[in-house]
Order: C-alpha cells, then structure tokens, then sequence
C-alpha cells in the first residue's frame, strides 16, 4: 500500500508560533487508516498543531519497521513528539518501531476500550492544547527483551512493550512447558499458554486471562497462564531484573501441538517442541506524554464503568 505523508511547515499561519509563544516545533504523526478512513481526526489534529505554529508529517498508511528506521534518521533530532491516532494495538506498533529513537508517544482512541490511548475523541482540542503548551509529563515504561533458542542457536531477538505470549496454533489441545527463573525450575505447566507482561501490559491479554492490573510506571514483571490445567492458576509477580525461561516440552503419548509465541500482537514465530523462550528486561525505554491531568486511576476508572 502507498504511504500517504504530509510535511506541514506552518503554511499560510504567519505569526502563528509567535501568537502561542513558542518558537518552530515538530510532531509526527501517525493514523491507523482503518480506523480513520476518511482522516477526518487526522486533519483536525494536523490543521490544530499547524494553526499553533508546529509543523507536522503525517503517516497514514502502514509502516514497516525498516521505513520508521530511514523516517527517523532524518527527523529524530527535532521531533518532540508521535501522535498516534487509533487504538491500543497501533498505539503499541508505534512505540516498538521507534523505541530506539527516544520520542515520546501519546495515542488518540479511535477504537473501544484503549487504555494505552489516553485521549477521547471527545477531549481532542483540550488535550491537543495541553501538547502545545507543553502541559504533559513524559512517564517512562519498561520493556520486555525475547530471544527464542532453537538448538542452541538464536532464531528471534526482539521487544515487547505490552507483553510476550506463547499459545496454541491449531486444535483445541493442552501445551506442554517448563517455566525457569534465575536458572531454577518454577513450574511446569499445562495450559492453553502462558503471557509475560509489562506492567503497561497488565490491562491486555494479562487482564483478559485473570491476571492482576499494574500501575503502568511500576517495574515488575508478570506471569499468567491461560486455562492452565491445575487448581494452580494464580499470576506470579517477579522482579524487573529475573531472567525467566520457557522451554517448550513433548509428550510421548500426543501427538506435537502447534504452537507459537507472539510479541506485542503483531510478531508471530512458530515453535517447536525444544524451542526456548528467554525473556528479560530491556535496556530500552519507552516514553508516553501523559497529560498532567490525567492519572492512570482515572482512566482505569472510567474504563471499568463504561
């Protein structure tokens, strides 16, 4: 599909950044096109930053990770900010694919119960206003590393901002895995998977599958099986340092099931019986603008009664 951008230097508003006092600045933003077909949210955002005086480059269709690499060696250096309008799943596509370059995030909700994605379509204006007056703080959040071994041979390095899952592929069979920490046997289970979660994570597949909500700014990392097959189906809460290990197991007596482990929804490998997943922490950080008057408490309060 062809990229559709924009670069917008402050065309026809002379005298705009003096009329907020501030000087040329730059923000990137980015569209799920699904969700705003027509970019009638896009504009609005990319006509109000540009009537403040800001300029803007606008990316309305899909972006490969090798694309974002070229985009921001040529704006990294200026860009204060990535708007990102649509939910939490392009919210956290963004943020792995330009993690490296350390330019904060911040997700408009175009979809339903977006966490991530702070800002309403409702209270578009009055949060577009804070971003310009610089009325945010920058939170920075934790990241997971997973390395996937097969052999003794690294087929798979990559991050996850919201979390590391293995489950099924196929038909409707138990999973079969050890789960290690710091080099000693926690657990072995069977299950339909297993998730490791960021604290950012908390609210996705990890809240779906019973495990607990996190304060997204807490470093912790956290463990949930998915219909495990025991009495024994509760979270393990560990330390952001521990070096966790999954190894995918065989039983004689059954036929292999089809497996696979997934990276922040959007990075699939298929796994075989043998295969280990290492995860740890990142040493990348990622940075979300969060608004000065919006708490996480809020949002998790109004999305729970909604």
């Amino acid at each position: 599909m062809l990229m559709v951008r924009w670069s917008i230097h402050n065309k026809g508003c002379p005298g705009a950044a003096s009329k907020w006092g501030l000087s040329m600045r730059h923000f990137i933003i980015v569209t799920n096109r699904v969700k705003d077909p027509q970019l009638t949210t896009t504009n609005l955002v990319r006509e109000y930053l540009e009537e403040a005086g800001c300029a803007c480059s606008v990316y309305a269709d899909e972006i490969t990770a090798e694309q974002w690499g070229e985009i921001l060696k040529s704006q990294k250096k200026d860009a204060e900010g990535i708007i990102v309008l649509g939910g939490d799943g392009t919210l956290l596509r963004a943020a792995g694919d330009t993690v490296e370059s350390k330019i904060p995030v911040i997700g408009i909700n175009l979809g339903t119960l977006g966490y991530l994605t702070e800002v309403e379509q409702c209270n578009l204006k009055p949060a577009l206003r804070q971003i310009v007056e610089r009325n945010y703080t920058l939170e920075p959040r934790m990241l997971l590393s997973g390395t996937v071994m097969r052999n003794g041979e690294q087929i798979m390095d990559t991050r996850a901002l919201n979390d590391i899952t293995i489950t099924r592929n196929g038909r409707l069979q138990m999973l079969y895995f050890q789960i290690y920490v710091n080099g000693k046997l926690l657990k072995e289970y069977h299950a339909d998977g297993i998730i490791a979660a960021t604290p950012t994570g908390s609210t996705g597949y990890n809240l779906s599958a019973g495990g607990p909500i996190v304060e997204p700014s807490a470093e912790v990392i956290l463990l949930t099986p998915i219909c495990a097959h025991t009495l024994q189906t509760r979270s393990v809460i560990l330390c952001p340092d521990d070096k966790i290990m999954i190894r995918i197991r065989e039983r004689a007596d059954r036929e292999t099931q089809p497996m696979e482990v997934c990276f922040d929804g959007n990075r699939n490998l298929t796994l075989k019986p043998g295969d280990e997943v290492h995860i740890t922490r990142s040493i990348m950080t990622t940075y979300i603008m969060k608004l000065k008057e919006t708490s996480f408490l809020d949002v998790l309060s109004r999305k729970m009664n909604d």
